[in-house]
């Protein structure tokens, strides 16, 4: 183990171990708090997952089953490690009643290194403190394209967390803090050898909780600050976010409500020449249900005052038709603004150096249509098409930053240009008695990138932009102590000039096994079909992989 990843390590736990011996209360039997948790839980101010910017919100399924508490039932989103490093994971690990603590950590052939810790600590029936600590990372070789030779690759990335929430009478007050820390390599030519992300935020948050109370409300308010410590032309270039949010509805009838959304961000910037700027967000809406429909009619109206698009506007439109207990018609015209912050560049291609400050990408359009069915108990089906339409959507080229460089794309320059895409897609998931899971979904899109330009610009648009995506996921559970998981993960790119870029295929297999009470241990493999391919221009990604540890819950 050389010596960075003795430093992560040791730094990781003294950042657990700090918090902890500061206040450790014993837990109450029975309280509201403990009904159900998820011990995993951690505050996210609006970082988006990469892999959503472009794609179809999740729609809600028309009925769904209580679970237990699950503990990393998911796989480790792209904004919280890049995908070129391997996804860490344990099987779904679930019980009735819920743990407070939580410590697992893994290692794998690449260096991987997956360690996690959570504590909650519940200190009355209304008071509740939850600590969360993560670090996720790799060390090792990788191919690089058209036998390039090796890369001597590593990033890591450590996310900690604490939150507090205290419940009044009739408002819940949320108070938590969060630290981010990326550290990285880029390729070997490149004009930056590496690059550190900083991040770091404190949110303040009220909500009511009386459904008595003539008006529903609340309000948040997030000092979000981040430091890029290697952009070139750029070092220390930072970005700091006061992030103000409201939000009031009140009932006209049982079944009508109006409301309205405000949504302030106030951005300053150092060390660069990007423009200060106030973004502003206004969501007046009307909402109608009952037990056939679902109607939610209103508008987005998005302001911007020293930089960016002045006036933009799109509809917040949908609509549900439940012409039976498990078959539901809905439509939706869907729009808004994406902040182009550093928080969203770093999901969207942390390997990107930003030369000039971006725009916020605006959907102007989400139109779709689609049809949700639970014919029989377990079984869950969604269909749908429609059509989305960006403005200044996100997209990353090779660029020469360095003159003594040229022709070997030293850098990733993220850029910007209006695109569209008509997209179709389906759904499918089974489970059967916590025995057996069967989960399928994939989605087509037709994109085409609007304006006067090069043909090569165009190209660069649309190279990495996802044709096809399909997820395949199998879970299966003989016995209590023993998962396995079986899944598959495929992307294909836009055809540009009758080629493609390589598209994803990861098959992948996992499996854990509680062999004590509240300890398991946990394996996954990468990989399996040892696919050559990229999620970033240039970027490997490495072969069948594994990582396996162990878990703690106490």
């Amino acid at each position: 183990m050389n010596m960075r990843k003795i430093q992560y390590i040791l730094s990781g736990i003294t950042l657990m171990t700090l918090p902890l011996g500061i206040h450790a209360q014993q837990q109450a039997k029975d309280s509201t708090v403990n009904r159900t948790v998820v011990v995993e839980q951690e505050y996210n101010p609006d970082i988006l997952d990469a892999s959503k910017i472009n794609v179809l919100p999740k729609v809600e399924p028309p009925t769904a089953n209580k679970r237990a508490v699950e503990y990393d039932a998911t796989l480790m989103p792209a904004n919280t490690i890049p995908a070129t490093v391997m996804q860490a994971y344990t099987g779904k690990e679930t019980q009735a009643k819920a743990q407070p603590g939580y410590i697992r950590l893994g290692y794998g052939n690449y260096g991987n290194l997956d360690a996690r810790a959570s504590y909650l600590f519940t200190l009355s029936n209304n008071d509740r403190i939850n600590l969360n600590f993560h670090m996720n990372g790799m060390d090792g070789k990788l191919e690089l394209p058209d036998n390039s030779g090796k890369w001597n690759s590593y990033y890591y990335r450590t996310h900690a967390n604490i939150g507090y929430l205290h419940r009044f009478k009739k408002v819940d007050l949320d108070i938590a803090g969060n630290f981010g820390l990326s550290n990285f390599n880029f390729l070997p030519d490149a004009v930056a050898g590496k690059q550190k992300f900083t991040s770091g935020d404190i949110h303040f948050g009220v909500k009511s909780t009386d459904a008595e109370l003539p008006l529903q409300f609340s309000a948040e308010t997030n000092l979000m600050l981040y430091e890029r410590q290697y952009d070139f032309g750029s070092p220390d270039n930072q970005e700091n976010i006061i992030r103000t949010k409201a939000l009031v509805a009140g009932g006209i009838s049982d079944e009508q409500t109006v409301g309205i959304g405000f949504a302030m961000d106030n951005v300053l910037y150092k060390n660069n020449n990007f423009e200060n700027y106030t973004s502003l967000n206004l969501n007046p809406h009307y909402r109608l249900e009952n037990d056939d429909w679902k109607i939610r009619i209103g508008t987005q109206v998005d302001m911007a005052f020293g930089y960016g698009k002045k006036f933009r506007a799109a509809p917040d439109v949908a609509v549900e038709y439940n012409f039976s207990d498990s078959y539901i018609l809905y439509a939706q015209a869907k729009g808004g603004r994406l902040q182009n912050d550093f928080r969203r560049l770093e999901a969207f291609c942390p390997y990107g150096l930003v030369a000039s400050q971006p725009d916020a990408t605006y959907e102007q359009v989400n139109i779709a249509l689609g049809f949700k069915a639970s014919p029989v108990a377990g079984l869950w089906l969604n269909l749908y098409g429609g059509y989305q339409n960006l403005k200044d959507d996100l997209f990353f080229q090779p660029a020469d930053f360095n003159d003594n460089t040229e022709g070997s794309y030293p850098a990733l320059a993220i850029s910007q240009w209006n695109t569209s895409n008509i997209y179709t897609g389906a759904e499918v998931r089974y489970d059967y008695k916590n025995i057996f899971s069967f989960s399928a979904a994939g989605t087509y899109r037709s994109w085409d990138a609007k304006g006067d330009s090069p043909i090569s610009v165009k190209d660069y648009v649309l190279a990495y932009k996802p044709a096809f995506e399909a997820n395949l996921h199998i879970d299966v559970h003989p016995i209590s102590a023993l998962l396995l998981n079986l899944g598959y993960q495929h992307i294909s790119r836009e055809k540009i000039e009758g080629s493609k870029i390589d598209a994803v295929n990861n098959l992948y297999l996992s499996g854990s096994y509680e062999f004590f009470k509240g300890i398991s241990a946990y394996a996954r493999i990468n990989n399996l079909l040892n696919q050559d391919y990229q999620y970033y221009w240039g970027y490997p990604t490495e072969g069948i992989n594994f990582i396996g540890g162990v878990s703690f819950k106490f």
